[in-house]
């Protein structure tokens, strides 16, 4: 129980840094944290803080995110299920949640027409700093935090009706972790608020502005732009992710009661991604499917002969949107050779269980193949899939020869189809290969993302001990690749690094096609690079500068000389 509570804090707190929450975190600096801090009216009807700021309200707005969460996650799918509602109500009653206290915030007559009907209950004038568990609640059910193997053992369960102790433990320490970040941000804004005295003066223009980001959020989850943010920002949690999800020990706590049967015991005889055919039984059955979309029902009986991909999906999954270009490329590419493309939509969310939702979204992704809809992970669970997306290649004489979790290796999989349509059938003339860009976002052939700042710090080659404070420090004899080190006299903070003499110099091995710094303050940083000099001028707030560009992915080394008054905070690689 207790590793169960660790995997879920773990892998709530690596979503809660993940590019999924950014949507949400405008709504949180303003609502849970800048509208913290009281006011009253002061000389000449100007918002002063005078009154204690209140220090409850970011912590309730992410305790109601928890809470409806939890439930919306574990209960909200059988719940629908019994009352014979639609499985997107509860994200549509969170959007107009979200709308209504937008609109109040902006509007105080229409939030004093919201709480007449509760004005028998004793209560204080209306003020900004009450409502943060309401908001909390209203996020909660509409919050749609990145797919992975914890999130997955949770969705299964809830829509199977799998709930013991332990996915109850898995989903309470999932959703506290994803929140620590948010109440991190929450009690950011509540300082600002605090310190700044613009914030401190203008309460209603805060209000106002509040109101607008609330009501944007909402629109903006009406038309899913919140995805469309997440395709164009690469994970820069993905190595991390992978780490986490990829240990043996999280995979064998996170079967929850075991769903290994006849038919798909023999899965595990197929190594992820693999770079040629294995053969890893015949294929569990498609079962279970409550409607299907471009087609009539399929049975994989009735489809030997041909190669079958099978593509767990769900359409609101970022990491199912990168993917699916390249699964319609190849569906147009070889389905008169000789190969069925099966898209199984496996719902996180209860929203994704509306069948227009899913037809829209297969017609809006160009999906012309059979997309069976699982809506109670009946194929899900008899595939013990754990990944949004997973992609099992079948041959021709129904036996199961490649499988391939997540995103990327394209060509591989490209490769491997074209070698079973062949097995199938050697006389077939296949067509060109597919020529579509990868734009997955691969942190393996790059260094990563390189933190300077004590508690965050990444990739020191150097032999000190790393620590806040004054240190005079030196580069080692041998420094590795993917590493940094300094010399000279420094002052380390947490989050970044000050020289404290004339500069400090910086040396950086990496791998990678452009090198950034995130630096801040006034004064000049120059970089050497194989022979050549930059100096950059830096002067302002924390930006990220360039420092070197190239064609294509290659390793090398640079000094960079920070001058005095210059902050360093990261190298970032691409």
């Amino acid at each position: 129980m207790l590793t169960l509570a660790l995997i879920g804090l773990i892998g709530g707190l690596v979503t809660g840094i993940s590019p999924c929450i950014l949507p949400v975190l405008p709504v949180i600096f303003f609502s849970g944290g800048t509208q913290s801090a009281r006011t009253t009216p002061g000389a000449g009807g100007v918002a002063v803080a005078t009154k204690p700021a209140s220090r409850t309200r970011p912590y309730l707005v992410i305790a109601g995110l928890v809470v409806s969460f939890s439930l919306v996650t574990l209960f909200g799918s059988l719940l629908l299920t019994v009352l014979n509602l639609p499985q997107d109500v509860l994200r549509w009653g969170g959007i107009v949640v979200l709308i209504l206290i937008g609109i109040g915030l902006i509007v105080p007559r229409f939030e004093q027409l919201l709480e007449k009907p509760f004005s028998w209950i004793p209560q204080r004038n209306p003020d900004a700093t009450r409502g943060g568990f309401t908001l909390g609640l209203a996020l909660g059910a509409v919050y749609v935090p990145c797919a992975g193997p914890v999130l997955a053992a949770i969705t299964v369960a809830g829509s199977t009706g799998r709930i013991g102790t332990e996915t109850v433990v898995l989903t309470l320490t999932f959703a506290v972790g994803a929140a620590i970040p948010l109440l991190i941000f929450a009690l950011a804004g509540r300082r600002v608020a605090e310190r700044v005295q613009s914030f401190r003066k203008r309460q209603r223009g805060i209000r106002i502005t509040a109101g607008v980001v609330m009501i944007a959020l909402a629109f903006g989850l009406v038309f899913n732009l919140p995805q469309l943010l997440q395709r164009v920002i690469p994970d820069y949690t993905s190595s991390l992710q992978d780490k986490v999800n990829n240990s043996e020990q999280v995979k064998r706590a996170l079967n929850l009661g075991g769903l290994v049967n006849d038919q798909n015991k023999d899965l595990d005889k197929c190594s992820d991604g693999a770079p040629e055919l294995e053969s890893c039984g015949t294929a569990p059955d498609i079962t279970g499917i409550q409607q299907w979309v471009n087609s009539q029902p399929l049975e994989l009986k009735a489809l030997q002969g041909k190669v079958v991909m099978i593509d767990f999906w769900a359409y609101s999954c970022i990491n199912c949107q990168r993917s699916i270009p390249h699964i319609v490329a190849w569906d147009k590419a070889y389905r008169d050779a000789g190969l069925q493309v099966v898209g199984v939509h496996s719902p996180e969310y209860a929203f994704e269980k509306e069948p227009d939702n899913v037809e829209a979204a297969a017609k809006n992704f160009g999906i012309t193949y059979p997309v069976a809809l699982d809506n109670n992970l009946g194929t899900w669970t008899n595939y013990r899939n754990r990944y949004w997306p997973a992609h099992y290649l079948i041959d021709a004489e129904g036996v199961v020869r490649h499988i391939k979790f997540g995103e990327g290796d394209y060509k591989v999989t490209e490769k491997l189809i074209r070698q079973l349509l062949a097995d199938a059938n050697p006389e077939t003339k296949l067509p060109a290969a597919t020529e579509l860009a990868d734009d997955t976002p691969v942190n393996a052939d790059i260094t990563r993302e390189t933190y300077l700042g004590s508690t965050k710090r990444v990739n020191f080659a150097g032999t000190e001990e790393y620590t806040s404070g004054e240190k005079s420090l030196q580069f080692p004899e041998n420094q590795a690749t993917d590493s940094f080190a300094l010399s000279g006299a420094w002052k380390l903070d947490t989050q970044s690094i000050t020289p404290t003499a004339e500069a400090g110099q910086i040396k950086l091995n990496y791998r990678a096609k452009e090198v950034r710094m995130v630096l801040s303050g006034k004064g000049t940083v120059t970089v050497q690079n194989n022979g050549q000099t930059k100096t950059i001028q830096v002067d302002g707030t924390p930006n990220s500068y360039q420092l070197l560009a190239t064609q294509q992915i290659q390793g090398g080394s640079l000094t960079a000389t920070v001058g005095p008054g210059v902050q360093a905070f990261s190298f970032t690689f691409g």
